[in-house]
């Protein structure tokens, strides 16, 4: 007796979006954890998911890899852009450390805010609001850079009237030679930023799908609601908004590299990550799973050990 075989005529019935093989997502969360490991098929030769043993390495080595992409494209005298998420966010802190070990300020670096809450039209949070992306990524990375932040004039966020101007900045940074890396980290209901799942439905090709570069005031999935009531806002589903701009995989499956983090770990045995880790890592591209076209990508992706389950009730 589980979900699979009771589900008919239930509440649950007609929730999940439409395309989801729920079987499939099940057998993704069936292996072992030492199985997490082995390569697929369909992933990137230069493609590698890497295991933190616990939250202080995973912030760290996460950081390590972002501060790396910057020292780098320094050296290189190459620009570099970033897609930013606010999720995870502990990384930030540590490569604004190894930045300022290493003395190598960002002047040649491009930040874009993959996402904001919205209204259905658009409309942002203040930027000084609390709940705001724009708030907590100049308090968690900007701030802390210090002289050796990203200029001002660099820093894009996922306003109404911005967002739909990030594909050309991008592309002429591309066109001078600049490196487009995206970090992110993977929704409980396998989004990329906030390009939900049932979104899929709106694209009659996996083409089409990959080229949207974006949605203002987008739909947001229940899964990703809670989601974040559960990460962001104490509990509290009334104060999350119900809509979001986003950008789409028209810019983030653009990404000469990808830097991932799951760190969906509760404590006392509980997490909401596993499945999100485990069917990125084993469904194959699919455009109802937005995070499985992440492996398809060079890049790393960094998650905790214990994400790794097994996915099973725990009767200790």
């Amino acid at each position: 007796m589980n979900f699979l075989s009771t589900v008919e005529g239930s509440m649950l019935e007609n929730y999940f979006p439409a395309g989801w093989d729920l079987e499939k997502i099940d057998k993704c969360c069936s292996y072992q954890p030492e199985e997490i490991l082995e390569r697929q098929p369909f992933w990137n030769d230069d493609f590698t998911p890497i295991k933190c043993n616990n939250i202080h390495d995973f912030d760290m080595m996460m950081g390590h890899e972002i501060a790396m992409q910057i020292k780098t494209t320094k050296e290189e005298g190459r620009k570099l852009a970033f897609i930013l998420p606010v999720g995870p966010v502990g990384m930030y802190r540590w490569a604004a450390y190894f930045l300022h070990e290493w003395n190598i300020d960002c002047s040649h670096v491009y930040g874009f805010n993959m996402d904001e809450w919205s209204d259905a039209e658009g409309n942002t949070l203040e930027p000084d609001n609390p709940g705001a992306f724009q708030n907590a990524m100049e308090d968690i990375f900007y701030g802390p850079l210090g002289d050796l932040t990203v200029p001002v004039e660099q820093r894009n966020f996922a306003t109404k009237e911005n967002l739909p101007t990030y594909k050309q900045k991008i592309d002429d940074l591309k066109a001078e030679g600049a490196k487009l890396v995206t970090i992110f980290g993977i929704g409980r209901a396998f989004h990329i930023a906030f390009w939900e799942p049932h979104f899929a439905a709106d694209y009659d090709t996996v083409e089409e799908w990959k080229s949207a570069t974006h949605r203002i005031g987008a739909k947001l999935h229940p899964f990703t609601i809670e989601q974040n009531a559960i990460t962001s806002f104490k509990s509290r589903t009334t104060l999350v908004p119900c809509r979001a701009n986003t950008v789409g995989p028209g810019l983030f499956l653009e990404s000469d590299y990808i830097i991932g983090g799951c760190d969906g770990a509760l404590g006392r045995g509980m997490m909401w990550q596993g499945m999100s880790l485990w069917v990125t890592l084993r469904y194959g591209p699919d455009k109802w799973i937005t995070s499985s076209f992440m492996p398809t990508l060079p890049g790393k992706l960094f998650f905790l050990e214990e994400l790794a389950g097994p996915l099973a009730p725990d009767v200790n």
